[in-house]
């Protein structure tokens, strides 16, 4: 325990000396990876402090990944990076180009000091309960991207309601969070008003939903939409064994299926943009070029992670909906 140095009336706060102590161990190689330190009870009696005080220089170091505490043993030393101060947990449904932009553009605008950890959870419930339960007290925040599954608000609530962001989809039960969103009803509902003259020339318009990715608002929107304006519709789960007819337009939420559509297309002769409409969610550099250019309906990514850095480091307890626009292209 020699490297621990508490003094008073030094105007510096002793759990603030602990952790400096520890530090300064690490940097001159008196401790390393996978050493123990000394206990709370051991620093507590020695420099006769509460054991709030040790215990708070211990959590520090834990947020920042420093220390690891293993249950009946004790704490030790997880990482000799001394320059971490925060650290976030980033949980996403998946990886794909757009949600690439959104992490880069996340770090692009943080400090240098703060560590990002990314978790997947690939649409699984059981992933997601189990990554957050395991995250519980070792990150200083909580990004979660929570999808359309059930109940989150049950795995939720164990964290820190300060220290959490729900990221794209939210709902109801988890409207006390802060968040940055998109607003799917409303985003297909408008979008696709501001283009139903050119819409008015295909006899259905399909959307392809599958019910454990897609928001449900998504499906809600496009229903109303096609009620309110009197278009034949129907929402398909799968392209599997759907043959593409002309005079359809197709609304795909994701790439795999959309290069599928193409491939249908494309197998039975048909234009795009004059046999059969198009328009795809998410806006990439790829749909400014295939087939001419494919329709999008999208949020701004980028803007989504420069928006949530921002909130992250001004503390800012916020609910902000991230804008969704459409960019015409010759698919439709």
């Amino acid at each position: 325990m020699s490297f621990i140095n508490v003094k008073k009336n030094v105007g510096i706060p002793k759990y603030k000396q602990i952790i400096i102590s520890i530090e300064n161990a690490i940097l001159d190689g008196s401790i390393k990876k996978g050493d123990k330190i000394p206990s709370i009870n051991s620093i507590k009696n020695k420099f006769s402090l509460s054991r709030d005080t040790v215990l708070k220089a211990y959590n520090v170091l834990k947020l920042r990944g420093i220390v690891h505490s293993i249950a009946g043993k004790g704490y030790y030393i997880k990482s000799e990076n001394i320059t971490v101060l925060q650290k976030i947990f980033l949980l996403f449904d998946e990886l794909n180009s757009f949600k690439e932009d959104l992490y880069n553009s996340f770090l692009s605008n943080l400090d240098e000091n703060i560590q990002v950890d990314i978790y997947f959870h690939h649409f699984n419930y059981s992933v997601f309960s189990k990554l957050i339960q395991e995250s519980i007290g070792n990150y200083n925040s909580y990004i979660i991207m929570p999808g359309n599954f059930n109940n989150t608000y049950k795995i939720i609530k164990n964290l820190p309601k300060e220290k959490v962001y729900i990221l794209d989809q939210t709902n109801s039960e988890l409207k006390h969070y802060s968040s940055i969103y998109q607003n799917f009803e409303k985003g297909i509902f408008n979008n696709l008003t501001s283009v139903s003259n050119h819409l008015i020339k295909y006899n259905k318009l399909l959307l392809l939903f599958q019910e454990n990715k897609q928001p449900k608002g998504m499906l809600s929107g496009f229903e109303e939409f096609c009620r309110k304006n009197d278009f034949d519709f129907e929402v398909v789960n799968s392209l599997t064994n759907k043959t593409p007819t002309d005079g359809e337009l197709y609304i795909i939420p994701d790439d795999r299926n959309l290069i599928l559509l193409i491939k249908k297309i494309k197998e039975r002769n048909l234009n795009i943009g004059e046999h059969i409409g198009i328009i795809s969610y998410n806006e990439t550099l790829l749909k400014e070029i295939v087939e001419g250019g494919i329709t999008t309906i999208s949020t701004d990514f980028k803007k989504m992670g420069k928006t949530l850095a921002q909130m992250i480091s001004n503390k800012e307890q916020l609910s902000i909906e991230n804008p969704t626009t459409l960019t015409f292209r010759k698919s439709i």
